[in-house]
């Protein structure tokens, strides 16, 4: 069985609130970091290899060193909880059963940063967890681990919690920020990147949950020893959402490195697949991800087991590997129609785009389009060809990486599934009646009488 770093004592009754969570060592991390330098805790976070959580999978402790310091300006740490990706919600779940590890993170990440405010930005929808952080900030700000002169130290702490409006691109660290000075959540142009000019024009570190909570272990155990667990530069531990046609679908943490074989089929964690169904494809780390069939999600092109870890699931870059991302594992059984669910994804982005930039405000509205007619009957030969086609007018055209996003899943379900594309082409009046008996639903880019389709 793996180590469990963040969720050890999850399931300890009144492990939400402070008086328990103290009684499991909780914020024995803060009393340690306080009696260090800042920079001697950026140093442990470097030895540790901690990398963002979040999806992006950039060194954290390098992250934090990028901080401009200039004398007079405030800094700001900046907590990203904006989990929108579809497929997860391990940070929910965390804020959600031990809301402390997170504040006990943010109170030495702080400190370690030379900030004195500090943000906890929320999705808008997770009102229960606002309320949560909220009377979990209360309790440790009674018991002198917030506020001011902490634990007589001398250091002053304000933490607050900011629910947002409810919008993916806010995921995007700068969108935040434009949404945490009130304005609409639109990404900026970088450079100048958030460590220089972030927060109200100061410089910000923007970091994931699950990021700052595992800066609680880092500090505890030391960063050499963190190292130690996972797999080359693959290290510590890691939440993964597990969701789709599993058996035993819920949040686990894992060590960095474990079979991918193993968490899909062992006991342990997501027990198989389920109502004894073949695995036909996983998107291993959330939507935005390159969907890969179960041969490649299994065995790397070197016919290695393929490994929960960044290098491991790379392995072949986009042509057959993906990445670990947010760690939203969503499993397909072999009923599942690749084309629907490519189609909802693409609706997902559509919908979510900011519509700043042309390529991602137009191109997704046409992936969406082109992939709802062919799932509904009225699909063409060609549309797989212009599928690829707009999604490469996409990729590294926009200002942030949401249009990339939306175009991965697109570009490699068409590179693997071709075959079940062509077949809702070629078998249109069963992929139309199949749909719910929907077909009265028409073509919807059959009315636009100048489309280039």
């Amino acid at each position: 069985m793996g180590r469990k770093l963040l969720l050890e004592h999850i399931n300890v009754p009144g492990i939400n609130t402070f008086d328990v969570y103290r009684s499991k060592g909780g914020y024995a991390s803060v009393e340690k970091a306080l009696k260090m330098t800042p920079e001697e805790i950026v140093e442990e976070v470097k030895k540790s290899g901690l990398r963002g959580r979040g999806g992006a999978g950039f060194p954290t402790g390098m992250k934090w060193s990028f901080l401009a310091k200039p004398e007079g300006v405030p800094r700001y740490l900046v907590c990203n909880g904006d989990e929108s990706e579809p497929g997860t919600f391990k940070d929910r779940y965390l804020m959600t059963h031990i809301p402390h590890l997170l504040i006990e993170g943010m109170i030495v990440s702080s400190f370690a940063l030379g900030a004195n405010t500090s943000y906890i930005y929320l999705r808008g929808e997770m009102m229960p967890q606002v309320r949560i952080l909220e009377r979990a900030i209360a309790e440790a700000k009674a018991k002198g681990f917030l506020g001011k002169n902490i634990l007589g130290t001398g250091y002053d702490l304000e933490l607050y919690v900011q629910p947002g409006g409810g919008a993916y691109i806010c995921g995007e660290e700068t969108a935040l920020l434009e949404s945490l000075e009130g304005k609409r959540g639109n990404p900026r142009i970088k450079p100048p990147f958030p460590a220089i000019a972030g927060l109200y024009g100061c410089p910000t570190v923007v970091n994931n949950v699950e990021s700052i909570a595992a800066v609680v272990p880092i500090i505890n155990e030391g960063g050499d020893e963190y190292a130690k667990i996972g797999i080359g530069r693959s290290t510590g531990t890691k939440l993964i959402s597990a969701g789709g046609n599993l058996k035993k679908p819920g949040v686990y943490e894992i060590e960095l490195g474990l079979p991918v074989e193993e968490f899909i089929y062992s006991d342990e964690y997501c027990g198989g697949i389920a109502n004894g169904k073949r695995l036909k494809a996983v998107v291993a780390g959330g939507s935005s991800v390159p969907i890969l069939p179960a041969n490649l999600i299994l065995k790397t092109i070197n016919n290695e087991a393929r490994l929960m870890s960044y290098e491991s699931l790379s392995d072949g870059g986009f042509v057959s590997g993906t990445m670990l991302g947010s760690g939203g594992f969503i499993a397909y059984d072999e009923d599942a129609c690749i084309v629907r669910n490519t189609w909802n994804f693409a609706r997902f982005y559509h919908h979510e785009s900011c519509g700043q930039c042309s390529p991602c405000r137009e191109g997704t509205g046409w992936m969406e389009k082109v992939l709802h007619r062919l799932e509904y009957g009225h699909g063409k030969m060609s549309d797989m060809d212009l599928l690829v086609d707009v999604s490469k007018k996409i990729e590294g055209n926009t200002i942030c990486p949401l249009g990339d996003a939306a175009a991965w899943p697109v570009a490699s379900a068409i590179r693997h599934f071709r075959d079940e594309f062509e077949w809702h082409v070629t078998n249109a009046s069963e992929a139309t009646s199949r749909n719910y008996g929907l077909a009265h639903y028409a073509d919807p880019l059959k009315v636009v009488e100048t489309s280039p389709l």
